[in-house]
Order: structure tokens, then C-alpha cells, then sequence
């Protein structure tokens, strides 16, 4: 048993909470199970009532909230147009659509998450689009006095992301560049794997090299399924299966990462991202906004995005924010709630093959290897009032959101908030079967370096070492049955 362990708690700013009990749901029902001859009961509800009937086109994603009520279905269809709109760079004549960049990296949220599923890394020749790199150099102060913040800037000239495209009369900062090393690992049958190792960097920089301690994070943009359903886990429940000194002694140490809510001024337990680092689907749409497309909202209200100081020409280009229209912002703060909503609503599709003999057998084996210690089956949301779709489900993410140190190998080396270099939160596993569907590969892990769910398996390392070495050790029928119930997620 997790021991709990409540991290800084007097510094999180409390959002609405409740007991598992209070939700309806006893503590029985969230604990991991010991009979893999069957099915548990709602297996194949991932999303709880929420949950979506699987579609076999490539919008299997798309779909709203099976439980949502018709009254609410014009907030979904608003915020996916919303979600899908192309922006313009200022001035323009669509006042409603313009403020785009300077600098940017998509022009729409659809094409980072195209059909609301994952990211890939650079095609060769083409653009990141759907990946980006973050920057930082060391330094800068905690805010809010947050114990364990590791603090770091943007880099002075660049600023925190690198933007790819610009528009008219800006020009862009750089390319991404991906080199591949191959990494060959021996399994127990004696077939081998070929890893790709990866190698970043930044190609052609137009304004000037970078700072000399740089520190580079490719991202690929995340499936967007189950978001509000992981935003209603209470906090408690989150972070009782923290133990950040391993006190338990299992070699599982996860811990909370605490990051600064702009739009609260004070920390907040960190749920979203790569590394955890926004509180809320709010703040990290915001953040995208602002990052990704160089667009004003309530939470970050610069109309010049991540342009720096240095970047003059960014900084007094024309901005779509005008007084008295859109609340003075390029993304007013209706925009922004449809978006959250339609964030929220995106329904899980629901499991596959639930019964069959070599998924059950599978299944076995993911609890043998001791992945539910990182990748939590099951959870309770809480009861909101004002999102009954998310309120009082038992959910199935398979993540527990809390960061783990992945080993060297995957490490950015770079820090954020209170995540260090080496780790990573706990990515949700729904869904993750149909990742070829939706979105055309099978490519994961944070820079989509793994290009299937095997190769994602032998990356792991770090507090993870001995369940990636276990892997590597099992006999190939059962590898492949452990393949067949990741699938069926």
C-alpha cells in the first residue's frame, strides 16, 4: 500500500474536492484487482457514463461526452469550431479571427492535435507542426516562495518556445532538427529491437545564437480524450499515492509537481502536460493560446505571445486586441470558456476485446510488471454540479499524474516547476489502441521517438528499470499478449 504523503498542502490552492465515498464510489472499487480471469465490471467504460461507443474512422476522438445533455451540445459544437479555426494574422477583416503570431507554430489548435489525437516528431523535410521545442536557460525566482521549484527563464533572445513560422513581415526564429542514432536492445527470444535515439537541435536561428546553457524539450502534442474527466480526480486522491522518498521501499517514488496558476496567483497541483506543468485545462489552453500561436486570453493577456525583448519587430507588430471588442484580448473570455469545455467533453472511447483470453492474459502481466504503481488503472471523480459529465465516474485513465523519474535515456534535462530533468508525468493510457486510427502512426513517448508500443516499453528507465528489463525477459507469447491488452486500451 502507497503510503500518503501531502505534499507543501498548505501552499495548494484547494479546488473543489470530494471523498471517494462522497462520490459514490467506495475505496473497493478503485483498488487494483487480483483475478484476471474475467473482466472487472465497467472495464469497458473508461470514461464512466462519459464514455463513447468506438468509431472505426479517424474521428474516433471527436465525439462529445456520451452523457452530456442536449441543452449543453451547442457549448461542444461552438468550442469545436472554435478548436478547428484557422487564425489570421492582424490587421485583417476578420476582426473576430485575427492577432495570429507574430511568431508562431500552428495557426489552429486542430493542427498540433489533428482529430484531437497525438502529435508526431518532423516528417523528413517538413515542419515540427505538430511538436514543438522548449526552451530555457537556468536561473530566475520561485514564484509564490514554492518549495522545490526549479526554477529556470526563457532564453533571453528566444523566449520559452521556438517558433517555426511568422507572420507577414516577421521572420521566423528557426528549424528543429531531429538526427537518429540507432540503439539496438537484445529481447529473450533473440529477436532485436532497433531503438532510435534521438538528437535535437536548432537549425538556421535568425536572430542570433542561442544562450550558451540552452536546455532543449521536444513536445509532441497529447491526445485531447478524457481531460475534464482527469481535471475532476480530487486532489487528495492524487496525491495520496505520492511517496516521494520511496518510503515504501517498492523503487517507486512519484511525486506532485506544484506550478503557479496565473490566472489564481498562487500554486496549484499540477495535472496537465508533459512534465505536469498546468493546473487546469484552462491554463494550459491559455498557454497554447499564447505559445503556440501568439494570442491574448484573460489568463495571458500579451498579444505578442512568446516574442522577447530583443524580437523589436515582434514586439510592435500589429495585434488583433482592440478596445471594446473581444474584451479588449485577441481571444475573449467566452472563446476561451468554449474551448474548455469542449476540452473537457471529449469523450473516451470505450475498451475493446475486454474478455479475450490473450488481453486478460496481458493484463496479468501489466500487474506482474508493476506498471499500475505509475499507470493507475482506476479512479473517482468528484461531484460537480456545474459539470455533470465529468461528476461521480469511475474512470479508467491508467495514469496517477505524478511525475517519475524516467532514467537518463529520456531525460531533457530540463526543469519545470518542480519536475526536474529526468522526470515526466505519468501519461494516461486510454485510448492509446487507437492512436494508428486516429491519427495515421504509432508514434509515443513525449518526442514520439517510440514507433510502437514495444519500442515505448524499452525506453523506459528509471524508477521503471526493472519493469523495462522484465519486459525484455519475457518469453514472446507473453510479450505479445502484454502488446494486446495496451491495444485493447
Amino acid at each position: 500500500m502507497r503510503r500518503p504523503v501531502i505534499l507543501i498542502s498548505a501552499c495548494l490552492l484547494m479546488v473543489p474536492s470530494a471523498s471517494m465515498a462522497e462520490a459514490a464510489l467506495d475505496q473497493a472499487t478503485v483498488r487494483p484487482t487480483t483475478d484476471f480471469t474475467a473482466p472487472e465490471p465497467s472495464e469497458d467504460l473508461p470514461g464512466g457514463a462519459a464514455t463513447v461507443p468506438v468509431r472505426d474512422g479517424d474521428d474516433a476522438f471527436s465525439y462529445p461526452s456520451a452523457n452530456i445533455e442536449p441543452g449543453r451540445m451547442l457549448a461542444f459544437k461552438n468550442g469545436r469550431a472554435l478548436f478547428r479555426k484557422n487564425w489570421v494574422a492582424a490587421p485583417a477583416a476578420t476582426l473576430a479571427s485575427d492577432g495570429l503570431g507574430p511568431l508562431y507554430n500552428a495557426r489552429a489548435c486542430q493542427h498540433c492535435h489533428l482529430k484531437d489525437g497525438r502529435g508526431h516528431p518532423p516528417q523528413p523535410g517538413g515542419s515540427a507542426m505538430s511538436m514543438v521545442l522548449r526552451l530555457a536557460v537556468p536561473g530566475g525566482p520561485s514564484p509564490g516562495g514554492i518549495a522545490g521549484y526549479l526554477a529556470t527563464l526563457p532564453d533571453p533572445t528566444y523566449g520559452a518556445q521556438l517558433q517555426d513560422f511568422a507572420s507577414p513581415g516577421q521572420t521566423a526564429e528557426g528549424r528543429m532538427t531531429v538526427s537518429y542514432a540507432s540503439l539496438p536492445v537484445l529481447l529473450s527470444d533473440g529477436s532485436i529491437v532497433t531503438l532510435q535515439s534521438p538528437t535535437y537541435g536548432v537549425a538556421e536561428p535568425q536572430y542570433g545564437p542561442l544562450h550558451p546553457d540552452i536546455m532543449l524539450s521536444p513536445r509532441i502534442a497529447p491526445q485531447m480524450i478524457g481531460l475534464g474527466l482527469l481535471e475532476a480526480i480530487p486532489e487528495a486522491d492524487i496525491l495520496a499515492n505520492a511517496d516521494e522518498n520511496d518510503a515504501d521501499g517498492d523503487g517507486i517514488s512519484g511525486r506532485a509537481n506544484v506550478v503557479w496558476s496565473k490566472e489564481h496567483q498562487a500554486p496549484m497541483l499540477g495535472r496537465f502536460g508533459h512534465k505536469a506543468a498546468s493546473p487546469n485545462i484552462r491554463h494550459q489552453s491559455a498557454a497554447a493560446f499564447a505559445d503556440d500561436m501568439g494570442l491574448s486570453t484573460t489568463v495571458f493577456p500579451t498579444p505578442s505571445g512568446d516574442c522577447t525583448t530583443v524580437q523589436t519587430a515582434c514586439i510592435t507588430a500589429p495585434s488583433g486586441q482592440r478596445p471594446g471588442l473581444h474584451d479588449g484580448l485577441e481571444v475573449d473570455a467566452e472563446s476561451l470558456d468554449l474551448i474548455v469545455f469542449y476540452s473537457r467533453n471529449l469523450g473516451v472511447p470505450a475498451r475493446r476485446n475486454t474478455d479475450d483470453p490473450q488481453v486478460l492474459a496481458g493484463k496479468k502481466a501489466f500487474y506482474q510488471l508493476g506498471c499500475p504503481a505509475c499507470h493507475r488503472p482506476k479512479f473517482a471523480t468528484t461531484g460537480l454540479a456545474e459539470q455533470p459529465e465529468q461528476s461521480a465516474q469511475l474512470i479508467w485513465p491508467y495514469s496517477d499524474l505524478l511525475l517519475h523519474d524516467m532514467g537518463e535515456a529520456l531525460a531533457d534535462n530540463r526543469p519545470e516547476a518542480r519536475a526536474t530533468g529526468r522526470e515526466w508525468r505519468t501519461p494516461p493510457l486510454w485510448g492509446i489502441g487507437l492512436t494508428e486510427t486516429v491519427s495515421g502512426h504509432t508514434r509515443f513517448l513525449h518526442d514520439g521517438r517510440a514507433r510502437n508500443l514495444l519500442e515505448a516499453l524499452l525506453w523506459h528507465g528509471g524508477e521503471a528499470e526493472a519493469s523495462r528489463n522484465a519486459v525484455i525477459d519475457l518469453a514472446k507469447p507473453d510479450r505479445d499478449a502484454l502488446i494486446a491488452f495496451l491495444e485493447s486500451l
